[in-house]
């Protein structure tokens, strides 16, 4: 066996494989299930989470003239006897908040 030809094919499977990585760590999203996990941790700090959800498919959104694929979902928490909601936005790609805003269900008249 020539271990040259050897050593060049064993180079070659090694960089092809990591370059196949890559590619595809970069266009693979985080999953909807997961995101919420890493949203309710975070509210979980502040107390207990009385309700949650989330949409299961990602939507483009503009935040600073930059565009992100995101999930879009809810969190209810009662705090000292309030039910308290917000609306959350999170990077498909890392789980990363975005934005959090608190929900009202006042309407104006």
């Amino acid at each position: 066996m020539n271990w040259k030809s050897f050593f060049l094919g064993a180079a070659v499977g090694m960089a092809s494989g990591y370059l196949t990585k890559e590619i595809l760590s970069q266009n693979t999203k985080v999953t909807p299930e997961k995101v919420l996990g890493l949203v309710k941790k975070q509210f979980r700090q502040h107390g207990p989470i009385s309700g949650s959800w989330i949409h299961m498919t990602a939507e483009p959104y503009v935040k600073n003239h930059l565009t992100y694929d995101v999930y879009k979902g809810g969190i209810s928490r009662n705090n000292q006897g309030i039910n308290q909601q917000f609306e959350f936005i999170a990077d498909a790609k890392t789980g990363t908040l975005i934005e959090v805003n608190p929900f009202s269900n006042e309407q104006s008249v």
